[in-house]
């Protein structure tokens, strides 16, 4: 799994989500859960919204940013479960050191046809571009991007996930500027 590329739990080239149900009752408790009341997200014929293909990551087996049962949770924070991460892990690759040196940079997705209950998907991870840039406080930022490809049970390609993340060469300390 790399930050930069939470779609895919690290199987990038690989089937990421061998099966997504849309189905009416996940758009309507998504729509809930996002705070949208338009009436298509909540009907039985309903169209999922922009970001639901994220869902998706329930249906991984292996995604390691949702706690598992009976298992140690590192968190979204430092160490909040007092479970630390082993740097090498499925759960830590490709983020550096486990020191905080890697962000989420940007997500988004391109829409080929709406999703509708009743669709079934599969998607599919690829590397896209790499690039550097020099910060000021951080030293070198290299940026990956991670592509997914979502198909619906026709094979039709339905939405494009295109995924930025970046590493920092070295942590930013506290009240620095």
């Amino acid at each position: 799994m790399r930050l930069d590329g939470c779609l895919t739990s690290g199987r990038v080239g690989n089937v990421a989500i061998e099966r997504f149900p849309i189905e009416a009752g996940h758009i309507m408790l998504f729509a809930r859960a996002i705070g949208d009341a338009n009436p298509v997200f909540y009907r039985d014929d309903a169209v999922a919204p922009p970001t639901f293909v994220q869902a998706s990551a329930q249906f991984d087996p292996d995604y390691p940013l949702r706690p598992k049962l009976g298992k140690p949770w590192f968190g979204s924070g430092r160490e909040p479960t007092g479970s630390r991460r082993d740097v090498g892990t499925t759960a830590s690759a490709g983020r550096g050191s486990g020191s905080g040196t890697g962000l989420h940079a940007e997500q988004h997705f391109e829409y080929h046809r709406p999703l509708r209950a009743g669709d079934v998907l599969h998607a599919e991870t690829r590397t896209g571009k790499t690039w550097e840039k020099q910060g000021r406080r951080a030293g070198k930022l290299v940026f990956n991007e991670m592509i997914t490809e979502y198909r619906d049970q026709n094979g039709e390609l339905v939405v494009t996930a295109r995924s930025v993340g970046v590493r920092t060469e070295r942590v930013v300390e506290q009240g620095g500027a």
